[in-house]
């Protein structure tokens, strides 16, 4: 009688698993065999930012921040953290903390109790304050527009710099981050063995009228759209122009 009992509760749990099958194919487990993708014609680039604009004209990032000093605070958090998490935390902190004096009064271990569900929050607390302490030092407090002063304060890699600059600033920059990456490269648009090289790249193909928010457009594309794993080819606004040569499997999935 046991073993009947143990033979049904494994054949209820087999057939649990063939509930709601995905059918739609993984591309991780695609093959990225073959040829290698032709360059992007400037033709091609131009048409495919048009439609990025004329869907999106004025895109934002997705970083809630209050000013200069809690957007650097936030993009600082949002390392290795998705911007969802940063937000659902910093909601709290930016209140009584949006200057550099107010987060060194908070102090670290109160830094620390706001931020405890970000990845890395003991690393980051302390950085966020020593960041503040040199904003004083060497900045009159103010957030400075200079990659190079940018990049010297704790917690500010070229990424970091790259979405301050853009944002508050509105430089031209292109923050490169794991979507972008991503897009650049399957694509074809932008490839590139590293994060720099596909800001370089990008950098030298997007037209000028559509630098200041190309870093915006091509983010959101690879974080709603051509995601990692099962991108969404069927939606894409320029599926005919992407270079990837998987993009069919997708497409008629």
């Amino acid at each position: 009688m046991a073993k009947k009992v143990v033979r049904a509760a494994k054949s209820k749990k087999a057939a649990s698993k063939k509930t709601a099958p995905d059918k739609r194919p993984d591309a991780d487990k695609v093959t990225k065999t073959g040829p290698k993708p032709r360059r992007w014609t400037g033709a091609e680039v131009y048409e495919a930012f048009s439609r990025f604009r004329s869907a999106n004209p004025d895109p934002k990032g997705e970083l809630e921040h209050l000013n200069n000093f809690t957007l650097l605070v936030a993009v600082v958090l949002s390392a290795q953290a998705t911007d969802a998490g940063v937000n659902k935390a910093t909601r709290n902190l930016f209140p009584i903390a949006d200057t550099p004096q107010r987060m060194i009064e908070l102090g670290e271990a109160g830094v620390r109790d706001h931020i405890k569900t970000i990845g890395l929050y003991r690393a980051k607390a302390k950085n966020v304050i020593a960041l503040s302490e040199q904003l004083i030092a060497l900045h009159a407090g103010e957030v400075p527009r200079s990659r190079e002063a940018l990049e010297a304060l704790p917690g500010v890699g070229r990424k970091t710099a790259n979405v301050v600059l853009n944002i508050a600033f509105g430089e031209s920059t292109i923050a490169v981050d794991t979507h972008l990456f991503r897009v650049g490269n399957r694509t074809g648009l932008a490839p590139g063995k590293t994060p720099l090289e596909v800001e370089m790249e990008l950098l030298r193909v997007v037209p000028v009228e559509f630098m200041r928010h190309a870093h915006h457009w091509l983010i959101l594309h690879g974080r709603y759209t051509c995601i990692a794993r099962r991108p969404l080819c069927e939606t894409c606004i320029i599926n005919d122009l992407c270079k990837w040569s998987e993009k069919s499997v997708f497409l008629n999935a």
